[in-house]
């Protein structure tokens, strides 16, 4: 590149989850010669800046690891209506205001999805705008129809049909419509017209989509955005994956058979609820040995000389190394245990999380045991099978080696520059 380095805000709300590939799209960029910068929840302003990335605050600007408030956000049905109209849309407006300040002498910006702001600044300030979609589930398709949160084992994913999935899609954006009531006005006071539903159809841009997950999880569908390249997973655990392994940990790992891994990723693992209680006693009952992953919680009950428990590991070094893992089904954890080729017991919280968990018991790669029926008893069961049916290690071992061949970060990155050098950018997947 000649002149001045192209600058290229990427901007997100929520979890770790949501702020990592932000993270590494940033750095690969960066890479390439481009100036990319970062704006998202004053959280976080820390960890981009340790980066040596420029940072914009973004609000609303709530805690992460408030277990009260993740308790409401994570729970299966009323979860997105909480997050959606009682934190996120009431500060639409500062939204805006932010996005638009910081996307002031940007040559292209990118978001995620529940930034419902950046369709309204792309039209305002005629910026390229590409929107970041990290897991199947928020493509909300007929031909590929998601695992609803509002009720999570009502499975569709096989044998329905599409007349069927349209009247339940169809169901869905009546039931929500009034949310984006906050959308619809501030596009009137800004003289934008009326739009779409900004839930479903809106949140996808007209420039470029990234699907930020792999075909192996779900493949493009014919009523994908037609403007939507399927990149792949995109990973980033790089500032904790330097620190390595502790010295304690390594030499847990070296001292016999591959544990069974337990994590609740980067949200609920702040209000876990007896999760880690109880997947001691399923290991205990099993005899297996354990790595639990525990964040900032009290060491569980009952653990074993045969098992060890630990804030936190880099899960690109850890989960190679365990037998299952298992987890809430969250997009990155997700995508980090099917690139390590492990099977996988979920148990979804809210969100995408049932279809993920879903998607991955469809491929053979794992089981799915909801958080009101996960105890020692039944995860014990259900990790025996994913233990003893070499089966799931098959299917989780081939993905994972199809998953370490692709290069999301890469093809995400050149969709980008083909945007920004005006040319076309056709459906990928």
């Amino acid at each position: 590149m000649t002149g001045r380095p192209k600058r290229i805000l990427l901007a997100t709300i929520g979890s770790l989850g949501d702020l990592h590939p932000c993270l590494a799209l940033a750095i690969a960029l960066r890479d390439r010669g481009y100036q990319p910068y970062l704006a998202s929840t004053e959280v976080y302003r820390t960890k981009v800046e340790a980066l040596g990335f420029e940072f914009h605050p973004l609000r609303p600007n709530f805690s992460t690891v408030d277990p009260a408030l993740l308790r409401k956000v994570v729970d299966l049905r009323r979860g997105p209506e909480f997050l959606i109209c009682q934190l996120i849309l009431p500060a639409l407006k500062d939204t805006y205001d932010d996005l638009a300040a910081a996307a002031n002498g940007a040559d292209l910006f990118l978001t995620g999805e529940i930034i419902f702001a950046a369709p309204l600044v792309a039209e305002k300030s005629g910026i390229p705008w590409v929107s970041e979609i990290l897991s199947p589930f928020s493509f909300f398709s007929e031909y590929d129809p998601p695992v609803s949160p509002f009720a999570p084992g009502v499975t569709f994913l096989d044998g329905s049909t599409r007349l069927l999935n349209r009247a339940m899609l169809k169901v869905a954006r009546l039931a929500t419509w009034r949310w984006g009531e906050p959308i619809r006005r501030l596009r009137k006071e800004l003289g934008l017209n009326r739009g779409r539903n900004p839930l479903f159809e809106d949140k996808f841009s007209t420039d470029l989509t990234l699907a930020l997950f792999s075909p192996e999880i779900a493949r493009c569908q014919p009523d994908w955005p037609p403007r939507t390249v399927q990149a792949g997973y995109v990973f980033y655990d790089q500032d904790e994956a330097q620190s390595g392994l502790t010295p304690e940990l390594e030499a847990f790992l070296r001292s016999g058979e591959a544990p069974i891994v337990f994590t609740l990723g980067s949200s609920a693992v702040h209000d876990p609820q007896g999760f880690f209680d109880a997947s001691v006693g399923a290991a205990n009952a099993l005899n297996k040995r354990a790595i639990f992953l525990i964040g900032d919680n009290p060491q569980p009950a009952g653990l074993s000389s045969k098992s060890i428990a630990v804030p936190y590991a880099p899960y690109s070094q850890i989960f190679p190394k365990a037998s299952v893992v298992v987890h809430s089904g969250g997009s990155g954890t997700t995508a980090q245990v099917l690139r390590a080729g492990k099977p996988g017991l979920t148990m979804p919280c809210g969100f995408d999380q049932p279809d993920n968990a879903a998607r991955l018991k469809r491929i053979g790669a794992g089981i799915t045991l909801f958080r009101n029926r996960y105890n020692a008893k039944t995860a014990a069961r259900d990790l025996d099978k994913l233990l003893n049916d070499p089966s799931y290690a098959a299917n989780a071992a081939r993905i994972g080696r199809t998953l370490q061949a692709e290069d999301g970060v890469g093809k995400a990155c050149d969709a980008i520059e083909r945007l920004l050098s005006d040319q076309p950018v056709n459906r990928t997947g």
